[in-house]
């Protein structure tokens, strides 16, 4: 199977360039415009590289910023600001941030916080465990977020009576990982891609703020909905003892300080009052000097300066180390930055070419449909495809030809973009380890007869079904 796929991969290196050129070439003899033709090219032979990894993804992303502006498609300036466009370095700043936390092992702490406010154990535990990991992946990436929690998890486990709780624990935190990152803006790249092409058609930013006033209900619900549904047939409720968190060192304490100025700094930036970059309304217009000073901040430029005073502030355990050092700072996904930097330089791409209006016409008709049909057949769409293919990469696909069908239907983009952007949360993936995928540790005790000792298993699952009656019965159902 894996030779097969290889083979396919190998395959699609020259297929999709061909294949996209054949599409391109066909539009245009058919009455496409030329420039149109070549972005259609351009977007195919992406696209398909995308879903098939026919090269690394980030190596695939280069295709748009190579091949745009040599074919006359955007100029160097429209490609440059794409690729360090506001929200691609937001994205920068976030992964920055994320890890000064992981060194620091403040998220660690956050986490025990969290799980012992929920109190007890049985259902009260499982809960706590799943806020503590939608919580964290609001602000770290969802693979990092379970990844942590599960040596935690696993050491709950350990003291547990009740078996019952073992795979109710485990999916819980790998699903409420996932689902916490609809949260914030910088939860998960896809939420940044539906922002800046929302930005594009529309011309209207959505600030961090207003992200959150939908975002986190939506991940508060989905949280509740699935601890209810997992923990359905849990019963025994004596408490279980957690892991010590010990005393609070300087690290943490810096960090986290930082970190909480940065993310009330991005919820006020623009409210409320105008937030403080309108001096929350207390300076008027007509004082110009002043009132136009912070007019171009942006959330990206808060987060920057954060990393600065990270990499300034020492962080109090040896003599000249910081809270964040270049070595650490490095290890971010650097593939993920390109890719989110790509979509935002398609889509520009999509617009300025006319093929967004031809797609429009295409679709006509399609306002004829119920809404709410539309709707749940892009879920689907946006569900299958993100088995197969990068999360962040369906996002980029899909929101040029969602644009196309709003302006076509006259429906508001944002029922079209949200399914998109956030429909990929419901799924524990199995595609691809840069995604929003999550990591569950199935623990099975092991009893030895041969030296009477007893172990541990760990077997690594990644799981592609939505359905934890599917994943219990074809993963993790004891043999």
């Amino acid at each position: 199977m894996v030779k097969k796929q290889n083979k396919i991969n190998r395959l699609m290196i020259i297929v999709g360039p061909l294949l996209g050129f054949f599409v391109g070439l066909f539009s245009i003899v058919k009455g496409l415009d030329i420039v149109a033709g070549i972005t259609l090219w351009i977007t195919v032979w992406t696209a398909l590289w995308w879903v098939f990894e026919a090269v690394p993804i980030p190596v695939a992303s280069l295709v748009p910023i190579s091949m745009l502006p040599l074919f006359g498609v955007l100029d160097s300036k429209q490609v440059a600001q794409a690729y360090g466009h506001k929200l691609v370095l937001l994205l920068l700043g976030g992964f920055l941030l994320s890890r000064a936390m992981e060194k620091s092992g403040a998220h660690r702490r956050l986490a025990l916080k969290m799980v012992s406010f929920c109190g007890g154990g049985g259902k009260a535990l499982i809960l706590g465990f799943m806020v503590a990991s939608a919580g964290l992946s609001m602000w770290i990436s969802n693979t990092a977020t379970t990844l942590m929690m599960l040596p935690l998890v696993i050491a709950v486990l350990e003291g547990a009576e009740d078996k019952k709780i073992r795979i109710p624990l485990l999916l819980g935190v790998a699903f409420a990982a996932n689902v916490g990152g609809i949260g914030t803006p910088i939860g998960t790249p896809p939420n940044m891609v539906m922002i800046g092409y929302y930005e594009t058609i529309k011309g209207v930013e959505i600030s961090f703020l207003e992200w959150m006033k939908v975002g986190v209900p939506v991940s508060i619900i989905m949280v509740v909905l699935i601890w209810l549904w997992l923990s359905r047939n849990i019963k025994n409720k004596s408490a279980i003892p957690l892991p010590s968190s010990g005393s609070w060192r300087t690290e943490e304490k810096r960090t986290l300080t930082v970190f909480f100025f940065t993310a009330v700094a991005w919820m006020t930036r623009s409210s409320p009052f105008g937030g403080w970059k309108n001096f929350f309304g207390l300076v008027t217009e007509s004082d110009l000097g002043l009132y136009n000073i912070f007019a171009n901040a942006n959330d990206a430029s808060v987060a920057f300066i954060a990393v600065i005073v990270l990499f300034c502030i020492p962080s109090g355990n040896k003599k000249n180390e910081k809270l964040l050092d270049w070595e650490t700072a490095n290890q971010i996904p650097w593939g993920l930055i390109i890719l989110v930097g790509s979509g935002i330089c398609l889509g520009t791409a999509i617009s300025e070419s006319g093929l967004s209006e031809k797609a429009a016409a295409l679709l006509s008709g399609i306002e004829n449909f119920n809404v709410f049909l539309i709707i749940w057949c892009i879920a689907l769409l946006v569900t299958f495809l993100t088995e197969i293919t990068s999360n962040t990469a369906t996002t980029v696909i899909l929101m040029p030809i969602l644009g196309a069908v709003s302006v076509v239907s006259g429906i508001d983009a944002t029922l079209f973009f949200n399914p998109c952007g956030n429909k990929r949360k419901l799924c524990i993936y199995a595609s691809r380890s840069d995604n929003a995928q999550c990591c569950c540790i199935w623990v099975r005790r092991v009893f030895d007869k041969k030296n009477g000792k007893r172990g541990v298993c760990f077997k690594s699952c990644w799981f592609s079904s939505c359905n934890d009656r599917l994943l219990y019965n074809f993963v993790l159902k004891p043999k």
